[in-house]
Formats: structure tokens, C-alpha cells, sequence
């Protein structure tokens, strides 16, 4: 009989450059864990990471100890917490949401706003500023992935969702996530 996996969120963050990733997982490899799943991006001048690595407790707990260490090498800061695996939920139904926009404060947080108010969940958000083409006008992209519990009625909540966003003058689209 096997035991179980467990599971520690590492979130490190520090000056970007080449190698970083490397010394991670490399690290992660060597003492007998798996990265489960993982978000890298760069943010400004500073690599962020976060990742879930899967291993028996007892190299979870030899690889937490190896942190500090690797920490100071690569000059990161590192935070762990202990987790266990998701449950997934059968009644949430997976959908994308991108809204475009000219670049303004509180985006992010009518958004938010409205999806709370509903007790549906953001899962996974990603943000982006950019210069529209030919016109060089500052914008602003949010893309996000939701759980809309199914006793709600997505109808309903689509034309209530996309009303919202036009009284903000933003552009967006609520949509099944596909396969």
C-alpha cells in the first residue's frame, strides 16, 4: 500500500535573470519531489514564482529544510505552506472571462467585486498593460478563469455580467472554458 502524496505551495520571488528555474526544480528533483503545478512570470524586474510540489511528507520535509539555504544562494525570498490536494468541486462550472479596456484604477477590483457578490470564485487571473496598436492609448487586459456554481443561471448572469462591464466601459466576454 502506498502513502499518500503530500503537498507544499512554494512562492519565491527575486531579481530576475537566467538560472532561477533551474536551481528550483532542480533542487525540488534532487530530494525526491515533483512540482505539481506551477506559475512563473516576470512582474517589473522581479521573477515570481509559485509552485506546488507533491512528494511523501518525508521529502517535503527534507526540501523545506534545503530552502533556507538555496534561498540565501540565489538571494529569494521563499514562503511555504503546507496543503493538501484539491477537491474538486462537481457543481462549479468552469468558465473564462476577458474584459479589454483603456487602462484605469479599479479594474481588478469591479471585477472582483462583482464575482464576490455572487459567491462565484476566481481561480486564476492574469493581468496585462500594454500601448494599443497605431493609437499608442494605454490598455488594460484582465484574463480569468471562474467556478459559476450550477444552480446559477448563466444566461441570466451573462447578460447581467456583460451590462455591468458596458456601464464601466469595459469590453468582455464570459464563455465555457474549452476543453
Amino acid at each position: 500500500m502506498t502513502t499518500p502524496n503530500s503537498f507544499l505551495v512554494i512562492s519565491a520571488l527575486g531579481k530576475d535573470r537566467p538560472g532561477i528555474v533551474n536551481a528550483l526544480s532542480k533542487k525540488i528533483l534532487d530530494d525526491g519531489c515533483n512540482i505539481a503545478d506551477s506559475r512563473m512570470t516576470v512582474l517589473g524586474g522581479e521573477f515570481a514564482i509559485l509552485l506546488l510540489v507533491e512528494g511523501q511528507w518525508n521529502t517535503l520535509a527534507k526540501l523545506e529544510n534545503a530552502l533556507p539555504e538555496l534561498e540565501q544562494e540565489l538571494d529569494l525570498t521563499i514562503i511555504t505552506k503546507r496543503t493538501e490536494e484539491r477537491t474538486p468541486s462537481s457543481n462549479l462550472l468552469p468558465y473564462a472571462v476577458d474584459v479589454v479596456a483603456m487602462d484605469h484604477p479599479g479594474i481588478v477590483n469591479h471585477l472582483a467585486e462583482f464575482f464576490s457578490q455572487r459567491s462565484i470564485n476566481i481561480e486564476d487571473m492574469m493581468t496585462s498593460s500594454y500601448a494599443a496598436p497605431h493609437t499608442g492609448t494605454p490598455m488594460f487586459a484582465v484574463h480569468m478563469n471562474v467556478g459559476i456554481p450550477s444552480d446559477l443561471h448563466i444566461a441570466g448572469l451573462r447578460d447581467e455580467f456583460m451590462d455591468y462591464c458596458d456601464g464601466l466601459n469595459l469590453d468582455a466576454v464570459l464563455e465555457p472554458v474549452k476543453g
